[in-house]
């Protein structure tokens, strides 16, 4: 099957969030009641909804967007580059909105453009959604799985794709790349820290270039899927837009 998708058709995306208030106590009050409510289900006896605040990041209606990167592969003579553009901002509408309007344009230009990402059909590409839908950006076409059959939802997921069926089976990006003998995306930081380094740290710089790492394993794990050659590190271009 994969055999059948051409790897310069596919977006290869990666987004850093983080919770929406530094701190449990920053939270309006109508919030923290959802949050209680929210974290009850997944905190232990002994903790409190601000003990596990720092949870709040992974769940859209709590967090936000602060950083979304996207790559595409270049083939060319046989030699495989990648072209990676981030999206990162305080202000998240802003870059759902920059975001959006290069979806558009290279899916108005691609129709067979898909999106690639670790775990994207649970996490990136819904957060992305919904987030969008909050911010009232209009969802780009490719985005809208509304009313769409399986088949016509233009997403993959390296995670899906390396469970063969194993619905059970969780594999991170992380052990992926050290299985695949493919240089780690989390030599700096990794997503338990990006919270810290954005409230406490104010580096946004530094979320971005992990994100831009992220994506770069991303399309090498998927290249590996396909029993294709890697992108050398030389051939990893980034654009920042800001």
């Amino acid at each position: 099957m994969l055999d059948t998708i051409k790897v310069e058709n596919i977006l290869f995306i990666d987004i850093e969030t983080i919770p929406q208030y530094p701190d449990f106590t920053d939270i309006p009050e109508t919030m923290k009641y959802f949050w209680e409510k929210k974290s009850s289900y997944f905190r232990e006896a002994d903790q409190s909804a601000a003990d596990v605040y720092q949870r709040a990041g992974i769940y859209s209606e709590f967090g936000r967007i602060i950083c979304i990167s996207a790559g595409i592969v270049i083939n060319k003579n046989d030699e495989k580059s990648i072209r990676i553009k981030s999206f990162y901002s305080d202000d998240e509408k802003q870059l759902l909105d920059e975001f959006a309007g290069m979806l558009k344009k290279y899916h108005s230009s691609n129709k067979d453009l898909q999106l690639c990402a670790h775990n994207g059909k649970e996490f990136d590409f819904p957060y992305i959604a919904r987030r969008m839908i909050i911010n009232d950006v209009k969802l780009p076409q490719i985005l809208d799985v509304a009313g769409k059959k399986p088949w016509e939802v233009q997403f993959l997921d390296t995670m899906e794709l390396w469970k063969f069926g194993d619905y059970k089976n969780y594999t991170s990006l992380n052990l992926l790349t050290h299985i695949f003998n493919i240089p780690t995306p989390k030599d700096d930081i990794d997503g338990s820290m990006v919270a810290d380094v954005y409230w406490k740290e104010k580096n946004l710089d530094r979320i971005v270039t992990y994100c831009e790492k992220d994506v770069l394993a991303i399309a090498q794990v998927f290249l590996k899927y396909k029993g294709e050659s890697l992108i050398k590190q030389e051939n990893v271009e980034s654009a920042k837009t800001k």
